[in-house]
Parts: C-alpha cells; sequence; structure tokens
C-alpha cells in the first residue's frame, strides 16, 4: 500500500482545494493518506469548516474520512486561531518544538509532499 502525507504550508485556499481533491483521490485509489496542515493554511481551517463556505462539503468528506491528521500548534496559535481549530474538531499537533515532524512520517515510511 502506498503512504503518502500531504503538508499544506500555502496559505492561498485554491492550493488547498486541490490538496484536499488529491487526498480524496488517493484514498478512493486505497492510499494510506494523511493531512497535516502548516503555515498559512491553518488560517482556511476554520473558514472551510464553515458549512456557508462554498467547498465545505469536500473539507467536510476529507475531514470525516480519516484523512486529516491535524494542523500545526504552533502556526495556528501564531495566526489566532488555534480556538477556531480546536472548535472544528481538529486536533493540534506539535511535538517537534510546537510543530509537526515530518520526519516522523518518512520513519513511517510515508511520502512526504508539501504545497
Amino acid at each position: 500500500m502506498k503512504k503518502v502525507v500531504l503538508f499544506p504550508f500555502n496559505g492561498e485556499e485554491m492550493c488547498f482545494i486541490h490538496v484536499l481533491l488529491n487526498a480524496g483521490d488517493m484514498k478512493r485509489k486505497g492510499y494510506d493518506v494523511r493531512l497535516v496542515v502548516e503555515g498559512a493554511a491553518v488560517a482556511l481551517l476554520p473558514r472551510l469548516a464553515n458549512p456557508e463556505h462554498p467547498m465545505h462539503q469536500l473539507f467536510a468528506r476529507v475531514a470525516e474520512s480519516g484523512i486529516l491528521y491535524g494542523a500545526c500548534k504552533a502556526c495556528s496559535a501564531k495566526l489566532g486561531v488555534a480556538d477556531a481549530v480546536t472548535a472544528a474538531g481538529i486536533t493540534l499537533v506539535g511535538e517537534m518544538g510546537g510543530h509537526p515532524a515530518m520526519s516522523d512520517w518518512i520513519d513511517e515510511g510515508f511520502q512526504v509532499i508539501t504545497f
């Protein structure tokens, strides 16, 4: 089984939507895929979690599928969205000084892809 973890850093919404689309596609094709949201991209999570957002259904499908592993604790705090991220049911992760460690995923056999 192919193992892939996607790390979006880019805060551009269109880029993040494509990450969600690819994550769902990989899941449907049988990949073991995870999504760890980093950097400026964490600020998109509260917006996409809002049912009024036009891309909410896509976001909800990815989140409900178990793909969404978590969001960077340090970046969420720095950008002032930590409470909103956790209120959306997303785990804050930060085993590396408040940031998610890519090396942990590599050690587990995942290919890391960044955006």
